[in-house]
């Protein structure tokens, strides 16, 4: 299986997918999966069997026991950060405002608006927003179905733990599979 998330701009067709699609203008999300139209400048968030060649990215995901499909936005202010942590399950983000700079695995990125990421949730991440600018992405992740309503966010220093985190969350889907 796949997770993908493909682009919209104006009216598509989509066939029938595990899919949550998020509304840039509307700030909005809701899950489907049957066939759906969509409008509007939208990410859809999908599992499929093949990754589509249109898709902004695309990544193979396990889905071994219960799991569950989450979609939230992570905001922060200029030059917040999120220190060095994991996730329990896999993910992909995309930035839809800033600019933010991800060091993970001994490499360093730095995404703009509409670039999309994966995190393959064990391997510390650590994130760093712009100075500058407000800095906001969508995450979609797939998760142990025991983390429904609870962070799946673990400090990978124990100093990190109890310091003040400047990250905003805001959660639209968190459904069981």
């Amino acid at each position: 299986m796949h997770l993908q998330v493909v682009e919209h701009r104006g009216p598509a067709e989509l066939p029938a997918a595990v899919r949550i699609t998020y509304r840039l203008a509307e700030d909005a999300a809701e899950r489907t999966s049957g066939p759906v139209a969509v409008d509007g400048h939208v990410l859809c968030f999908e599992l499929v069997e093949e990754a589509s060649p249109g898709a902004l990215l695309a990544a193979p995901v396990e889905l071994d026991g219960e799991r569950l499909i989450r979609l939230d936005r992570v905001d922060f202010p200029p030059g917040g950060v999120a220190y060095l942590h994991t996730h329990r399950g896999p993910g992909i983000r995309v930035l839809i405002k800033g600019r933010i700079r991800i060091e993970t695995k001994g490499t360093t990125s730095e995404y703009d608006p509409l670039e999309a990421w994966f995190e393959a949730g064990p391997e510390p991440v650590y994130a760093a927003a712009s100075e500058r600018d407000e800095t906001a992405f969508v995450r979609c992740m797939v998760l142990p179905a025991e983390l429904l309503g609870r962070s799946s966010i673990a400090y990978v220093r124990a100093e990190d733990r109890d310091k003040p985190k400047p990250q905003r969350y805001t959660g639209y889907v968190d459904e069981p599979l």
